[in-house]
């Protein structure tokens, strides 16, 4: 199984897409931070940061005495996350390029390890899990973002998203991408060694308007080439798919309900007390 797979892809529009949600997510993450207790001065980690991630968030967090790395595997992205640190004056920010399965930083160096909808983007989350949990020292934080597809539909309903989430879903099985890891993401923190275990749920709704509104038409341009390859449908037929999809989130009548998200949080034992 490929351990670089990422389900939405590497192209600029993913890109763009990925700055826009770090935008739109900026609060939910705030008030997770805010539930850390997460000191100035701190050492925090996240992985898989994308062009921009919460490398703003977590810098001012810890302040001028703290540090904030930024680890992601795309070489592109990272030249992103560059522009963006430099551009903000992110002094406190360092960006390494590595595998979050194995990032190559010193096992218990962190006070804080993070990684938003990384898991249900690629194959083998428990590996990553694992990894962050050994990352974190005695007694510090790991803390995740994730999603997890249950309730993603859209109201009244449209046999074209049902038909487009079936691919989309084909194709993630077909990579060993779980959609459904956010519920999860608490056993899995847990079975890596993590106690004091935090949950909070969070599901949103998009009304005509909204800047999410049209996310699963994304999901699904980002990855038209791989299922037109794969023989999962041709492209005549995705094109109907994605008109119909498209004219039928026009409508004003028509609410989305987003995918769910989880965050979850706990503490690394402390053997020293």
């Amino acid at each position: 199984m490929d351990t670089d797979f990422y389900l939405l892809g590497h192209k600029a529009a993913e890109e763009h897409r990925l700055v826009r949600q770090a935008q739109e997510l900026a609060g939910e993450t705030r008030w997770l931070f805010d539930q850390l207790d997460l000191p100035v001065g701190a050492r925090a980690i996240d992985l898989g940061c994308g062009p921009r991630g919460v490398l703003d968030l977590l810098s001012a967090r810890v302040g001028s005495s703290g540090t904030v790395v930024g680890l992601d595997r795309g070489e592109d992205t990272l030249a992103r996350a560059r522009a963006f640190v430099a551009e903000q004056g992110l002094h406190n920010v360092e960006l390494i390029h590595g595998d979050a399965r194995a990032t190559g930083q010193p096992p218990g160096s962190f006070d804080l390890v993070h990684a938003r909808l990384v898991l249900v983007n690629v194959p083998r989350p428990e590996e990553i899990v694992r990894e962050m949990v050994a990352l974190a020292r005695p007694g510090g934080v790991v803390a995740s973002h994730e999603a997890d597809y249950l309730p993603h539909r859209c109201d009244p309903p449209c046999a074209a998203w049902e038909r487009l989430f079936e691919l989309f879903q084909a194709h993630s099985r077909a990579h060993g991408v779980d959609l459904f890891v956010g519920s999860r993401s608490h056993r899995l923190l847990r079975e890596a060694g993590l106690t004091d275990i935090q949950v909070r749920p969070l599901i949103h709704v998009y009304p005509k308007g909204h800047p999410r509104r049209e996310i699963f038409v994304h999901f699904i341009q980002n990855i038209r080439t791989e299922l037109l390859e794969a023989g999962r449908i041709d492209a005549k037929a995705l094109d109907g798919l994605m008109t119909e999809l498209v004219a039928h989130l026009a409508r004003e009548d028509v609410l989305v309900i987003s995918h769910m998200f989880f965050q979850v949080w706990g503490r690394k034992p402390n053997p020293a007390g």
